[in-house]
């Protein structure tokens, strides 16, 4: 299938929440699918090591203008000069979402996501109309998939 999937969620998180973006890059990596995130730290990270694990790609879109300041799983960095602005970006640059654990920055990007229309998948995060819950990494790509191959 070969899709991006925008991965979002917290730049600081628990153990637990790592595990879990870890898993989720992992299952995005194995199914040759591209992960786009926001290219730093936490959700962003762990998504990134996941997917590189298992041979994926991972494209980091920076809220500055240094591409040193992107975690060292990134294999593509743009960077904006945009701050917290480049959150509009991160949903935009996926042909799907998968939502984390996260805070404020996270809500503002599943807005952007509603806004974009584009198919949106939660695990362990805020509940928004119009994004469909699931409880593992696995169901959440299994999601995305399914929601991408409805739209074909």
């Amino acid at each position: 299938m070969g899709v991006r999937v925008s991965v979002i969620g917290g730049g600081t998180i628990t153990d637990e929440s790592r595990a879990v973006a870890t898993a989720v890059g992992r299952e995005l990596g194995r199914r040759g699918h591209t992960v786009v995130c926001g290219g730093r730290g936490g959700t962003m990270e762990a998504v990134c090591r996941g997917a590189n694990a298992e041979g994926g790609s991972t494209i980091g879109i920076l809220p500055g203008e240094r591409r040193e300041e992107a975690n060292e799983y990134v294999d593509t960095v743009v960077v904006t000069g945009l701050g917290h602005a480049r959150n509009a970006l991160v949903p935009l640059n996926g042909d799907a979402v998968i939502a984390l654990s996260g805070g404020h920055g996270t809500l503002s990007e599943l807005g952007f996501a509603g806004i974009y229309d584009r198919p949106t998948v939660g695990l362990g995060t805020h509940e928004v109309p119009g994004v469909e819950t699931v409880e593992t990494p696995a169901e959440a790509v299994d999601a995305v998939e399914a929601a991408l191959e409805r739209e074909e």
